[in-house]
């Protein structure tokens, strides 16, 4: 004979399974760890496996600041090369997949590649349209006044323009990893469309700085790319401590050798000063040739020779190979006579 619940019998049911569910998930919510009090609040954030980041937010802020310095060179260099104003900074610096970097980029474009013999990979600028004509037609003699921008492949002879352009950014980018560590690049290849060049896997991290070009009325972007295991040999060196003390290089024997070797070519003037003595004004309005002054130094005493005016060695006064000469024999101290 079965048995049928009443109201109660199903209240009871349901309060049991609504308190299983409660402690099913207090038990979820529990996190272990021996270096946490068991009632201190824990901040859990979302972690996206398919974007690691792998390179620190000082790290970050580093790369920023070094191509920072690469946008100055830059913008300076092509502004006295086009004969006009233009202006370059930095828009952001971010890490993201190779397939994300190469989704944003527009098609046609100028995608270029950068080689290194120092580093293990290659990198990629790409510039944007919107500029790139600007500029060509710059160096054309136009005026970008109604210009149009053409939806197509670049020809051989705007790429040929267009590498005089990359030449200068290149010497650029040269100049400010100098601080890092001593880098030169290279252009490689020009493409137009991005999908077809694919320097590493598509879900290979790397670091896109993006910059902002004006130029007049125009303006456009370009994007470096930096693929991580092209620079993961640097990264140590990108630390905050190693990157915000400009002068630390300055430090080094490169520098020194460097700063010696300029001022080993430095002209100088020396003069040796026989002896020193006063005469009176009148003495010196009757003064006539063959007159002798008679001071207070012995003959045999050494000399003073002067660099620039400035008191540096004793030395003795003679000849050489008939020319009048002096031979330095000690540095001059404070108490030695005039």
């Amino acid at each position: 004979m079965t048995e049928t619940l009443d109201q109660s019998d199903i209240d009871a049911l349901l309060n049991a399974a609504s308190a299983d569910d409660e402690v099913l998930d207090a038990q979820t919510q529990q996190i272990f760890s021996r270096f946490r009090n068991e009632n201190e609040h824990v901040e859990i954030k979302d972690y996206d496996f398919k974007r690691p980041e792998r390179i620190s937010k000082d790290q970050m802020r580093a790369l920023h600041t070094l191509h920072e310095t690469f946008a100055r060179n830059f913008g300076a260099s092509v502004s006295g090369f086009l004969r006009t104003i233009v202006e370059v900074r930095v828009a952001s610096a971010e890490q993201m997949t190779y397939a994300e970097f190469i989704s944003s980029l527009p098609n046609p474009t100028s995608f270029n590649l950068i080689e290194s013999e120092q580093l293990d990979g290659r990198l990629c600028l790409e510039v944007s349209p919107l500029i790139i004509y600007p500029i060509i037609d710059r160096l054309l003699g136009g005026s970008n006044q109604e210009l149009f921008i053409p939806q197509r492949a670049m020809t051989v002879i705007e790429q040929r323009l267009v590498k005089q352009i990359l030449s200068r950014a290149l010497a650029g980018m040269t100049e400010a990893w100098e601080s890092i560590r001593e880098l030169e690049f290279a252009l490689g290849e020009m493409e137009s469309n991005p999908h077809i060049v694919q320097i590493v896997p598509p879900n290979e991290v790397v670091v896109v700085v993006s910059f902002e070009i004006k130029m007049g009325s125009r303006a456009g972007t370009m994007s470096l790319c930096i693929p991580f295991n092209a620079i993961e040999p640097l990264i140590p060196d990108l630390s905050a401590q190693s990157w915000f003390a400009p002068g630390r290089e300055r430090d080094g024997k490169g520098w020194k050798t460097m700063i010696a070797s300029d001022l080993a070519r430095a002209s100088l003037s020396a003069h040796a000063v026989l002896a020193r003595t006063t005469i009176t004004m009148r003495e010196l309005q009757n003064l006539e040739v063959g007159d002798v002054i008679t001071t207070d130094r012995p003959a045999t005493e050494p000399i003073t020779l002067a660099i620039d005016n400035q008191p540096k060695f004793l030395a003795h006064i003679g000849q050489h190979k008939g020319q009048r000469a002096v031979r330095v024999l000690r540095p001059r101290q404070d108490s030695d006579r005039q």
